[in-house]
């Protein structure tokens, strides 16, 4: 079974995500921590769960979602994943990080670039991968169809979905990734966004006001 907990990081309220099985395998997903405080409240969490860190992976490549990925790399020296065509919107981060604060902020190089085909499997957990642009340009998604998990990142939030106007970004076509590549997945799945509270496929089908059907 595929437990999942989310730790709320930075200006941005960032959610970061530890997910891990019965075996304590567990990948971290978009790690947000900058501050000292926010990496030990990831660590500590890591620590009192017994959790082996064997993954490093970032649904995309926007500042509040990878500051972390130094710290994370670093500290458990685990691999590290992206989609391949969201590396470039994850290095021009380093031009434009102390603009928004974050003078401190350290790059990590990526060691996979992933591909729709491919499949992340850690411990007992098994995820695909959906290739979901329109908030950023490589932006993924990783599913679970059997326990209904959806790691959504910005794509798909609680009554709402992600910007569009940033560079790389179409509105148009981040209504059809969720259209065609989130809302075919069953009603009960369960979303974990980037931003906000969990929300279910159904759910958004139905009430969000921005891509019902």
């Amino acid at each position: 079974m595929i437990h999942i907990e989310t730790l709320t990081f930075n200006p941005f309220q960032e959610n970061t995500y530890v997910v891990y099985d019965e075996t304590g395998a567990c990948i971290i997903i978009d790690p947000g921590c900058y501050e000292t405080y926010e990496q030990e409240e990831l660590t500590d969490f890591i620590s009192r769960k017994k959790l082996n860190v064997q993954l490093l992976i970032n649904t995309h490549g926007h500042i509040d979602h990878v500051l972390g990925n130094y710290f994370v790399k670093e500290t458990y020296k685990v691999p590290f994943h992206i989609f391949h065509q969201d590396l470039a919107t994850m290095q021009a981060v380093s031009t434009y990080a102390a603009n928004y604060g974050f003078p401190k902020y350290t790059p990590a190089a990526p060691d996979v670039l992933l591909k729709e085909t491919d499949k992340v499997e850690v411990g007992a957990m098994k995820f695909d991968i959906l290739f979901v642009p329109g908030h950023a340009p490589g932006h993924m998604a990783l599913i679970n169809e059997e326990e209904k998990i959806c790691l959504s990142g910005d794509v798909l939030f609680r009554n709402s979905v992600g910007r569009s106007d940033l560079p790389g970004g179409n509105h148009d076509t981040l209504i059809r990734s969720i259209r065609e590549k989130l809302f075919i997945l069953a009603d009960d799945t369960i979303v974990y966004p980037g931003h906000g509270p969990t929300t279910t496929i159904g759910f958004e089908k139905k009430y969000n006001p921005y891509c019902a059907l």
